[in-house]
């Protein structure tokens, strides 16, 4: 009997100490009041982007959730503004996977919203499921669609700015390897599906680092973030069904809920000091150092020129404009779900942001 109880006991102080070092997050902080500034969460419908959704909305922020499901993404607004508070809340309809409703999106947004200040990149997928393109769909949710989406709101952003880009990664892109000759090729296999996945994180990281190098000095910083291991849809998306009830139990002891999985997201969006930090990789709201491959700027630099070409970016739009498109030129009906009312936020309030082009030593708490 002690035997058993001192194994119980062992096991309890294992799993506190793999809870408070691991799964449990740090609580983000940051900017208290968000009214009168706009953010734009991907795949906001449910886990850890539905938890970021709420607490910008919680702060006062108008939070538009683009998501690819008409159903779940107008649920999901409902049940924002009833939780928040806050009815600035909305359902605007994205499909990253569909190069064409992105451009839909972006322009829909440019001409019914006015401010952009926050540009968070949530929606992924971990598998391609039964659906079979003729491109590589994990880097085309994963990358491309976010890539090509950035560039089209740039100018707002920085008509905004000091303003935010956060690109959700994971820890997947240590395992990375960018093939250049096959980059947009399609993946069959669940062994494929690993390594693309792995790519499309790498390329998040990536991303991040060559956008901030090309926004140095406009006021726009951008952060690849790592959310931790969640319990969330993704998690189990494509997880047979005679499997879940097995792993459903681990997933809630070892895992992360998506209100802990959104805390380096909110942290990145909404942290004070963090702009010479810009093109970093965070992960439990600290700084993280990457391996050689995810700061590699020559190949960050050809990822940019390949994704240009795969986002259907021609040379005329390599560099982004210097003024916005006007609004009376952008013909696209709005496909907001509610009626609009903007406040213009003072900017004198916000702390200014240093722009620093060398990278500093990961000291960020």
């Amino acid at each position: 009997m002690e035997a058993l109880l001192l194994g119980a006991g062992l096991l309890l102080g294992a799993y506190v100490l793999i809870y408070y070092n691991l799964v449990k997050a740090p609580q983000c902080g940051g900017i208290g009041s968000l009214r009168g500034r706009t953010a734009v969460v991907t795949g906001a419908n449910s886990g850890i982007g539905k938890m970021t959704a709420l607490e910008l909305a919680r702060r006062g922020a108008r939070v538009v959730l683009a998501c690819r499901s008409s159903e779940r993404g107008e649920a999901a607004a409902f049940d924002l503004r009833q939780e928040s508070g806050n009815n600035e809340v909305i359902f605007m309809a994205l499909d990253l996977a569909n190069l064409a409703s992105v451009r839909a999106f972006a322009t829909a947004f440019l001409s019914s919203e006015p401010r952009l200040d926050v540009l968070i990149h949530n929606a992924g997928i971990s598998s391609c499921g039964r659906t079979r393109e003729a491109f590589n769909l994990l880097l085309r949710v994963n990358h491309i669609g976010p890539f090509l989406l950035t560039h089209l709101l740039l100018p707002r952003l920085k008509t905004c700015a000091p303003s935010r880009v956060v690109v959700v990664s994971s820890a997947a892109h240590r395992r990375g390897h960018l093939d250049f000759t096959r980059l947009d090729r399609p993946v069959v296999g669940w062994q494929q599906e690993l390594r693309a996945y792995a790519d499309s994180k790498l390329a998040n990281v990536l991303f991040a680092r060559e956008l901030a190098t090309r926004l140095e000095g406009t006021g726009v910083t951008c952060y690849a973030v790592h959310p931790g291991p969640v319990n969330s849809e993704l998690f189990l998306r494509h997880v047979p069904g005679w499997l879940r009830p097995l792993l459903c139990p681990l997933a809630w002891l070892v895992l992360r809920t998506p209100k802990g999985g959104a805390q380096t997201p909110l942290y990145c969006a909404l942290q004070e000091g963090i702009e010479p930090f810009s093109g970093r990789y965070f992960a439990n709201c600290h700084v993280e150092e990457v391996p050689p491959a995810a700061r590699d700027d020559r190949i960050a630099h050809r990822l940019w020129e390949a994704s240009m070409k795969l986002a259907g970016l021609g040379p005329e739009e390599e560099e982004e404009p210097d003024e916005e498109p006007q609004l009376e030129d952008l013909r696209t009906p709005s496909l907001l779900s509610t009626p609009y009312s903007w406040e213009p936020t003072d900017l004198s309030k916000m702390t200014h942001r240093i722009q620093v082009k060398a990278e500093p030593e990961p000291q960020v708490s």
